[in-house]
């Protein structure tokens, strides 16, 4: 308890680190694979060859990502850029299944009422088609974004990883306190976030809950 409280401010900055460098990637991944998701249920040849690359992205080694990003954005290999990057291929990787899956969940009956009474194309996806496919995309992003937070501490192994240095730093010393800390800060930082998104999800779909009510009736 004397090592967590002398160094208060390093593991709040930490922690700030590794909130951010999970979560914008997962804010750019999620408006990278919205429009993708979108173009692969209009132009259905799209659809699977999207979901296999995505496999082939989200098979490679985010260490050996790490890596070689720098060299090919010509960054610094200690930039966060690179994290931010490599987490943003990996969630679009894991999104674009979802989103595709979401928007093909809309009933095409839904999809001809709304063409029916004047819905153009845009309006129609964001009014009708999007918020029908929340609970598939949110079920995706809420997967996708704890797996964020687990991989941000892989790089540490550059000496950018949030949390993930309070590990190495314990490990290199042979110090247990760190490496607990970073655990379970880790483990509640990947709770409240999926709560987060619980709530977000039940924000943006409140006739689920009517629904719920009237089944239960």
């Amino acid at each position: 308890m004397t090592w967590v409280g002398d160094n208060l401010g390093l593991i709040w900055d930490q922690l700030r680190e590794h909130l951010y460098l999970a979560i914008l990637p997962v804010i750019l991944g999620l408006l990278i694979a919205v429009p993708l998701g979108y173009l692969a249920t209009r132009y259905a040849w799209l659809a699977n060859p999207l979901i296999a690359f995505g496999g082939v992205l989200y098979s490679l080694p985010s260490i050996a990502l790490f890596i070689v990003l720098p060299a090919i954005l010509g960054t610094q290999v200690l930039s966060t850029i690179n994290i931010v990057v490599a987490l943003t291929i990996y969630t679009v990787s894991l999104l674009i299944r979802n989103v595709i899956d979401g928007l093909r969940s809309v009933p095409p009956e839904v999809r001809q009422s709304a063409i029916a009474v004047g819905f153009g194309s845009v309006r129609r996806v964001l009014t009708i088609d999007l918020p029908i496919a929340v609970p598939v995309i949110f079920a995706g992003l809420r997967v996708v974004t704890v797996a964020n937070i687990s991989m941000v501490s892989v790089g540490a192994v550059i000496g950018i990883g949030g949390l993930g240095e309070l590990f190495t730093a314990g490990f290199q010393r042979d110090f247990l306190t760190p490496v607990v800390v970073g655990v379970v800060l880790s483990l509640l930082l990947a709770l409240i976030a999926d709560l987060v998104l619980v709530g977000l999800q039940r924000l943006l779909t409140p006739w689920a809950r009517v629904i719920s009510m009237v089944k239960v009736a």
